[in-house]
């Protein structure tokens, strides 16, 4: 697909991105993502290359040597995008939402820079150890008004984990956040993810973030200090006493448990929620986090679910709805993974590997960001469900939606009336590739 004429909405977010490279580099990267969206086969560096429509008139190497040897940073790259999703797509009033969590890219070959045996979450049996290279991933939670469900993660910044050669998952994900605080000046930052990402590493974070995260059952809680005593001599308590087990606890009639209706996964639910403030010293040290437990109504004691967070002013149902948008992360990386074709890359140098996937990380949040700035239709839905009738209950477009629209325009922009061109039969190929891959 050449790149000589493409739409005007798809032309200016790229433009976004022109102080980030030079200017042969930009032309590169402009070719590289426009390929990236068309390509409806295998992601790799000379597939990029080939949907581009430039396979015959670039050599390949000059695509291979924007990932291993030109200048330019991801992480700037990353940052282009969230000013580009906070300008459109995020109230300049609200606090910005990110979701951190790391997925596993599977490789395959001894030379591949950063790769490593993983655990899988998506394997079977023997299946659930793989070698590849996992990624700690930062992503901006939004709320698209055609997917009214539920929240939508983009990613925007990513960080290659190797056991043993970087810093650890949780560390990584500190750097990435403080990248993000550093481009925000003050603005405030609601920061959820897993409980594998509760350590004291979290201490180092700008006070600007709040945290929210799943709390373990063994943690060791303790009351806020009492005030200090008249004449009492010795520096002041940094704790009270420590409080009993959270199963203790949510058996006590001390931790009354009352009803209230959250919005969980796009629907509403009844839950018995409890919460309390304390110190959680061993990771958030003297600073104050609420505690909140849940519950099904008919359990008589004990609880499902229990949460953190440094945010004082929320209430307990808040916290448990703002957990619950941690579940887009999700979605997110099986999207990545299936639909847009991340991680397809098959280079193996150290500059190439830890770029690849935060580009296509990029590309995946950009080709959302078109979508529901530009090429959003309420027909489209209606068509989509007209070509699959067997999706009774689809009320909302996926990304696979949204991708193979912007294919459409990009292909509709190449062909426009009064060209003076003739499409060769590869092109010709490549259209009807495209067209079989949307309709899929």
């Amino acid at each position: 697909m050449p790149t000589r004429s493409l739409p005007r909405s798809v032309s200016e977010l790229l433009a976004s991105f022109r102080p980030c490279f030079t200017a042969p580099t930009f032309e590169v990267f402009c070719a590289l993502t426009v390929g990236f969206w068309a390509q409806p086969h295998a992601h790799t560096v000379t597939g990029m290359l080939t949907a581009a429509g430039l396979s015959a008139t670039w050599h390949h190497a000059r695509a291979h040597r924007f990932f291993s040897k030109a200048r330019w940073s991801a992480d700037q790259l990353g940052l282009v995008l969230l000013d580009l999703i906070l300008g459109l797509l995020v109230p300049a009033d609200v606090p910005v939402r990110l979701v951190v969590d790391d997925t596993l890219f599977r490789r395959s070959g001894r030379k591949v820079h950063g790769a490593a045996w993983h655990h899988d979450p998506l394997g079977v049996g023997r299946g659930a150890i793989a070698w590849g290279n996992n990624w700690v991933v930062v992503g901006v939670l939004v709320d698209l008004p055609f997917i009214p469900h539920r929240s939508v993660c983009l990613p925007i910044l990513a960080r290659l984990w190797w056991p043993g050669h970087t810093p650890g998952r949780l560390e990584l994900a500190v750097e990435l956040v403080t990248v993000i605080c550093g481009h925000l000046d003050d603005r405030r930052v609601d920061l959820v993810c897993d409980g594998a990402y509760a350590g004291k590493a979290l201490r180092q974070l700008p006070r600007q973030v709040t945290v929210t995260t799943r709390l373990r059952a063994d943690a060791a809680l303790y009351r806020l200090p009492g005030p200090r005593r008249a004449h009492q001599r010795g520096r002041p308590p940094t704790k009270g006493a420590r409080l009993p087990e959270l199963h203790r606890l949510a058996g006590m009639t001390s931790t009354p448990f009352a009803l209230h209706t959250a919005s969980l996964y796009g629907t509403r639910r009844t839950l018995a929620v409890a919460g309390f403030t304390c110190l959680w010293p061993s990771v958030f040290g003297a600073r104050p986090v609420h505690v909140t437990l849940l519950r099904d109504p008919s359990a008589p004691d004990s609880f499902d679910l229990a949460l953190v967070s440094t945010d004082l002013a929320a209430t307990p149902v808040q916290l448990v709805e703002r957990y619950a948008t941690r579940w887009p992360v999700e979605v997110c990386f099986r999207d990545a993974r299936q639909d847009v074709g991340v991680g397809q890359a098959r280079n193996r140098t150290r500059l190439a590997v830890q770029r690849t996937v935060p580009f296509g990380l990029v590309c995946f949040s950009l080709a959302v960001v078109w979508y529901a700035t530009c090429g959003h239709h309420p027909a489209d839905l209606a068509a989509r469900r007209a070509r699959s009738p067997w999706y009774h209950t689809k009320h909302a477009p996926s990304t696979a939606d949204m991708l193979a629209k912007l294919r459409r325009v990009l292909i509709a922009a190449q062909y426009r009336p009064g060209q003076p061109w003739t499409p060769t039969l590869p092109e010709i190929l490549q259209v009807q590739a495209a067209w079989a891959a949307a309709a899929a």
